[in-house]
């Protein structure tokens, strides 16, 4: 069903991004590739994703902040590849800091990626998929979309409006083929979290693991990290035919964090 299919990826050159790519080219999904690389590096990415899995790719590094650049992005994705039938918004980042101090710019770029980028995707994206009468559109939120933790407020404020933005898009596509849901990730195994668990292993002078546990337990009752993998085939089922009755839906992967 989803051979030839064609899936914008944000932020999928590491961690879920990175996942979730693999898992669909192993359907025979064509790829748009996207992240903090040099044309020259992405373009290899890209090629090696066509080579081993038999498909069309394309590689971006637009810069999400604007809004201006992701219509071109997308405009330039759909001369290439004919459309986009799966757009997976994923790219972001984090800062904490208590909000007295937090800086302007920080979450100025914060809402930028983790939010504005993804209302400009979809706005992009939708078109086509609505002229398809076929479309999914996976949110990768997180269990702050749910629920808040100190020192996180763009974090927060961007994840929230992630999962209102999926509830009005899936209203407004309900008649046309579309889904559009997001996914709530609790602690997910990235090399962006495991700097944060060295550094409290450091600062409390304790083991990797020993830092680890402590992070993880404290907010979530399962002790074991989510791997990138899993996301990636949760938004694989998403995509599924299976799943064509879920849309407008916060889904929790959180190891019961939101279940407190």
């Amino acid at each position: 069903m989803l051979k030839g299919k064609v899936a914008l990826i944000t932020g999928s050159t590491s961690g879920i991004g990175l996942a979730t790519a693999h898992i669909l080219a192993e359907q025979g999904i064509d790829l748009i590739l996207h992240g903090l690389m040099s044309e020259q590096e992405g373009a290899a990415m890209a090629e090696e994703f066509s080579v081993k899995y038999q498909i069309n790719t394309l590689f971006d590094n637009t810069d999400l902040r604007d809004a201006d650049a992701i219509t071109r992005f997308i405009n330039k994705a759909i001369a290439s590849l004919g459309t986009i039938d799966i757009l997976v918004n994923n790219a972001g980042i984090q800062h904490t800091e208590n909000i007295t101090t937090f800086p302007a710019g920080k979450w100025n770029d914060i809402i930028a990626i983790n939010l504005s980028a993804a209302f400009h995707t979809i706005q992009q994206c939708l078109p086509g998929m609505q002229k398809n009468n076929w479309g999914r559109v996976i949110n990768v939120a997180s269990v702050h979309g749910l629920v808040a933790s100190l020192q996180k407020s763009a974090y927060c404020a961007a994840k929230h409006g992630i999962v209102g933005l999926t509830k009005v898009v899936a209203l407004e596509s309900a008649e046309q083929g579309i889904t559009v849901n997001a996914v709530c990730p609790g602690w997910v195994d990235t090399p962006l979290v495991n700097d944060q668990v060295a550094m409290l292993a450091e600062k409390n002078e304790v083991s990797f693991a020993q830092a680890k546990h402590k992070l993880v337990t404290n907010k979530q009752a399962l002790p074991d990290m989510a791997e990138p993998k899993q996301i990636g085939e949760f938004i694989l089922f998403l995509c599924s035919d299976s799943a064509r009755s879920i849309t407008g839906a916060a889904l929790p992967m959180d190891g019961a964090w939101t279940a407190q």
